[in-house]
């Protein structure tokens, strides 16, 4: 299966008690539709936490706001919360993962970095008062 979204936070890094890294984040996916016999467009997000097992050394490159198209397999969990409601969520069993466009904070820095690459450089020696 393919997603195709934003992440919503950092990638975290955990460690399993058997000493194998899993890189976890979520993915926010947008879609849109609008209603038989209206002309309201309805927006509707569906969210997925995500879990990656092969290379853990991705994690600082899956930064908030980063668009990401991941291939792998959905699964459900379920469970009661304490007071015993029934809960849920989707988990996306990551296989590969493809960074299309910068994150906004990525976006920054490079903006960032040109900036100080087009100053002028002066001698700072010049600006000595003595």
């Amino acid at each position: 299966m393919e997603l195709t979204g934003r992440l919503t936070a950092d990638a975290t890094v955990r460690e399993t008690k058997d000493g194998r890294q899993v890189v976890n984040f979520s993915v926010a996916i947008n879609d849109s539709y609008k209603s038989k016999g209206s002309d309201e467009i309805m927006k509707v997000v569906t969210y997925f936490n995500c879990s990656y097992w092969q290379r853990p050394a991705i994690a600082p490159f899956l930064t908030k706001g980063l668009i990401v198209e991941l291939y792998g397999r959905v699964g459900v969990n379920a469970w009661k919360d304490m007071n015993g409601e029934p809960r849920a969520d989707l988990v996306f069993h990551v296989n590969s993962i493809r960074m299309h466009g910068g994150s906004k904070r990525n976006a920054v820095n490079e903006d960032a970095k040109q900036a100080k690459s087009t100053e002028p450089t002066t001698n700072s020696n010049d600006d000595l008062p003595f």
